[in-house]
């Protein structure tokens, strides 16, 4: 008898078992259900927020799918353009070391005369030029020694240097005129130059001739 009451006692317990598995498993599917209502509520609320939109029109744009470029190092380039303009001296006498004709100009020891008439006359086309008007004596001077880096670079052979006739100076004064040859005296990638013809600049500008 006492063997009887052990075991309706155990399927007791295990009908209890069954039933709140059961009520697990209802409540369950209810918030499942209630789930399911709400994302389908929210759904429809967007639909009609939007009713009456017009879709944008395609505009056939490729998008870009290449890798990004790689960052540009701008401090090394300034400590670059600095050092470059460092390297050149306000300093150098140019009235003792220019040629005394008409048209001053100047040529590297080794450099025949002939070249400064060729490069005079347009033996060789322009490459690129670049302009310093309105710039400032170490603004200008940063300018042109980069610009001479970058035609290096780029096996430039003849460029032309604007540096204007001084009349917007104080004084009317041709300030970078003078600066500007010396600076050039001072490359070594600069063999010649001359003062440019009246149709390239006349005195305003000089005709350089770079190392190849």
């Amino acid at each position: 008898m006492a063997r009887a009451s052990v075991g309706f006692a155990n399927l007791g317990s295990l009908r209890e078992q069954l039933r709140r598995n059961e009520e697990t498993r209802l409540r369950e599917q209810q918030e499942e259900a209630e789930r399911a209502a709400r994302a389908l509520a929210e759904a429809s609320l967007f639909r009609n927020s939007l009713a009456g939109v017009t879709p944008l029109t395609p505009l056939n744009r490729v998008l870009p799918t290449g890798s990004k470029p790689a960052p540009l190092p701008r401090q090394t380039e300034l400590d670059e353009q600095a050092a470059l303009a460092e390297s050149l001296s306000d300093g150098i006498d140019t009235d003792s070391l220019l040629e005394t004709d008409e048209n001053l100009s100047w040529r590297r020891d080794g450099i025949g005369a002939d070249i400064v008439r060729r490069l005079r006359r347009g033996h060789w086309v322009l490459d690129d030029q670049i302009d310093l008007h309105g710039a400032r004596r170490d603004e200008a001077r940063t300018l042109l020694a980069v610009f001479l880096r970058d035609c290096i670079k780029r096996n430039m052979r003849c460029v032309r240097v604007v540096h204007g006739k001084g009349h917007g100076s104080v004084g009317r004064q041709p300030v970078l005129k003078g600066k500007v040859r010396g600076w050039l005296m001072q490359k070594d990638e600069v063999l010649a130059f001359c003062q440019a013809r009246a149709a390239d600049g006349g005195s305003g500008a000089l005709l350089v001739l770079l190392r190849s």
